[in-house]
């Protein structure tokens, strides 16, 4: 067993685990945050998309111990003071999700893609970015829209890099 220290979601975290536990294993198994979904186990799927120092990680296949030191956000440290993130709000406003299973890796993954993305995002450029998130029930369009919508939320409002700590 190894020791490794992080932050998830703003609180500093320390942790045994054994050399070969994947990051998703870490936040499920050891500390019981369920909302990052495992779909695939070969970064194919999108379900398990954290940030890693303010980065989409798809967490699947990342270890442990290849965190340690970093900045973890997951999908339940995104709401502020019970106020949902503008992307998490967004894909409520427009109906962007049908099981739910996919949706805290995309709202991760859309809110890195928001915040790095060079250049005009359009509706091409987020089905293109995103491409590496499946989903199995919408279809995409209403998700494309939730993040074309929060975009310009987090853009009007000036909370393009903001990220709830």
């Amino acid at each position: 067993m190894t020791s490794v220290s992080l932050n998830i979601n703003g609180a500093p975290v320390t942790c045994e685990v054994q050399d070969n536990t994947l990051l998703v294993q870490l936040l499920r198994d050891n500390l019981g945050m369920t909302g990052t979904h495992v779909g695939c186990d070969t970064t194919q799927c999108g379900c398990c998309v954290v940030h890693v120092d303010n980065t989409s990680v798809k967490s699947c296949t990342m270890l442990a111990l290849q965190a340690n030191g970093c900045d973890v956000k997951t999908i339940e440290g995104l709401a502020l003071g019970g106020e949902l993130h503008p992307v998490q709000k967004s894909f409520q406003e427009n109906h962007a999700l049908q099981c739910g299973f996919c949706t805290p890796g995309m709202i991760m993954a859309a809110i890195d893609l928001i915040n790095s993305y060079q250049g005009e995002l359009t509706p091409q450029a987020v089905r293109e970015e995103m491409e590496g998130n499946l989903c199995r029930c919408t279809g995409y369009h209403n998700i494309v829209k939730a993040i074309m919508a929060s975009a310009e939320t987090m853009r009007a409002t000036g909370t393009v890099h903001a990220v709830a700590e």
